[in-house]
């Protein structure tokens, strides 16, 4: 009887939705009209992502080049002697693969040498501060008329500098409109620096971030948004802020939209009569399943993990209620474990492990390890209670893993105040050395300013002692078949932790194994400390202070 009833009220409803359709169909339309003629709206900010992509794209261009010239050592040479004729010969292959890029030469002074592309360069580099991609406002030209221009600047060993510019002139937009088939146009400080042909200056005004339709009598109909490309640094200095404009003529759009919009209403019609004969029929059966899995679904979006009651239809609607109940029961499990893991390593390294990429029984793996030891804890804990204690050491804690996982590291595990932290396990990198002396440098800075709050709450000042080594490990899953814990062993292991314990010896905080530096050194400043001798070692290791990281 409840089933008979619910069939006849959605039947019933079904028929007067189908009666209000054909009562307001001529208002549909006209909504439906406008409702497509904003959906032109997106075409706009796709077509100004291919463009932010273009540009990215000459960026990287700009950066290959000048790195590609500067690394030469055929540049350094040729700067220093000031001919230009083996510098023309240089960037040739670079300005003939990019015609629209111009570079130019300067000596250590700044002054200029030579140039390729450039009709009147700049007689003077315009930055020796500038070492990745900016903008200057009229590129590599001394003519203050000339448009404004990408620009990368790289010093060429001691000899001098490369300058490259790709001015952002009319032919620049007249191509990218031919690639993407819409007006641009590019505003410079508020004036409109450069635009395409066709592009509605009239319209200018009526852009807005997420694009506008806007209408006037002579120009038609335009979809047009204005936009700051991310790749493009932003206005500092004298440097003037630039806005790019895209439109989209949309005329001969709407008179398509309404020619079909008619064919659809009237389509909708009569597809509404015949959908009256099929919708009792499936009314009741719908309506149980779809609502018991659609209320699951809006408090699954709340993150409460509840199950859909299956009913029973033998089709699949009953197979969707129990794959949804699947999925719930997958979710909480993941969701659980990513939660856990999450208070251990990066979310990087948490992928990596959930994606079954560790191999049981151990892997073989260089690493850099980290220990980090408080001093003189003991005598510490012996003047508080254990509440102050613990709640010390969360303080103390959060701070020092936060800089751990900052660079990629993994918390390995917790050693009473002693921390032991992996980088290069499960997932190594190229630099996990640097990035675990980076990690310690920073450890050391935010020490200073825990100790500063400590003081403010009347606690104790902390001091601790660092040691990294960088070695092969055997790192995985090490445990019995019952409990099993993800961590490294080895003689890498022992030598980090002797190291940290050196550290008191030597009257310092950071300690570094000679393996270590050889991998960082470029990132920091450090003293040689001696060597020192381990159990099991025919030979000493050296050790090194870090100072700090390398300007």
């Amino acid at each position: 009887m409840l089933l008979r009833t619910v069939r006849r009220k959605l039947t019933a409803l079904v028929a007067f939705s189908a009666v209000a359709a054909l009562v307001v169909i001529p208002v549909l339309s006209w909504l439906m009209h406008r409702q497509l003629i904003d959906e032109v709206r997106t075409r706009v900010p796709a077509a100004i992502d291919g463009f932010q992509e273009e540009l990215t794209d000459d960026l990287k261009d700009l950066d290959v080049t000048v790195r590609a010239i500067a690394e030469q050592d055929d540049t350094e040479r040729a700067i220093a002697a000031k001919d230009t004729t083996a510098l023309a010969k240089l960037a040739a292959p670079f300005h003939d693969a990019y015609p629209d890029v111009d570079i130019v030469f300067y000596d250590r002074d700044g002054q200029f040498v030579a140039t390729v592309g450039c009709d009147h360069a700049r007689p003077t580099i315009p930055t020796r501060e500038l070492v990745t991609h900016g903008v200057l406002p009229h590129g590599c030209e001394a003519d203050e008329k000339a448009p404004i221009a990408l620009a990368d600047v790289r010093k060429v060993g001691g000899a001098g500098y490369v300058l490259v510019c790709l001015p952002l002139d009319a032919p620049y937009f007249a191509n990218s409109r031919a690639k993407l088939g819409i007006e641009l146009a590019l505003d410079v400080g508020g004036e409109l620096q450069q635009a395409t042909q066709h592009f509605p200056k009239a319209h200018r005004d009526a852009a807005t971030r997420h694009g506008a339709i806007a209408e006037r009598k002579k120009s038609g109909t335009w979809a047009i948004a204005y936009f700051v490309p991310p790749a493009i640094p932003p206005a500092t200095g004298g440097t003037p802020e630039l806005k790019f404009y895209a439109a989209m003529d949309v005329n001969d759009i709407k008179t398509i939209v309404r020619r079909h919009l008619l064919f659809a209403v009237s389509i909708l019609a009569m597809v509404t009569i015949v959908s009256l004969a099929l919708g009792w029929r499936l009314a009741s059966r719908m309506s149980r399943a779809l609502s018991r899995v659609n209320r699951a679904m809006q408090r699954l979006e709340q993150q409460e993990y509840v199950k859909v009651d299956v009913v029973r239809t033998g089709d699949e609607l009953e197979d969707l209620a129990t794959g949804f109940n699947a999925m719930v029961d997958g979710l909480q499990e993941r969701d659980k474990l990513r939660t856990t893991m999450g208070k251990y390593m990066t979310e990087e390294v948490v992928q990596h492990l959930l994606a079954g990429e560790v191999e049981l029984g151990g892997k073989t793996l260089e690493v850099t390890v980290l220990f980090c030891d408080l001093r003189d804890f003991t005598t510490l804990s012996e003047k508080r209670s254990a509440h102050e204690i613990v709640e010390l050491l969360n303080d103390y804690f959060t701070e020092m893993v936060d800089c751990v996982m900052a660079q990629g590291g993994v918390v390995d595990k917790y050693i009473g105040d002693n921390i032991m932290a992996v980088f290069g396990a499960p997932v190594a990198r190229a630099d996990d050395a640097t990035r675990a002396v980076r990690a310690a440098v920073h450890m050391r800075d935010a020490l200073v300013k825990l100790n500063a709050r400590f003081e403010e709450l009347g606690r104790p000042k902390l001091r601790f002692g660092i040691g990294l080594h960088t070695g092969e490990v055997v790192a995985g899953n090490i445990g019995s078949a019952r409990r099993m814990e993800y961590t490294v062993i080895g003689d890498t292991v022992n030598l980090a932790s002797r190291l940290q314990s050196k550290t008191k010896e030597l009257a310092t905080d950071l300690l570094i194994s000679q393996a270590t530096y050889e991998r960082a050194r470029a990132e920091i400043v450090a003293d040689a400390a001696g060597e020192i001798h381990v159990k099991g070692r025919e030979q000493g290791v050296q050790i090194y202070k870090v100072n700090a990281l390398a300007v």
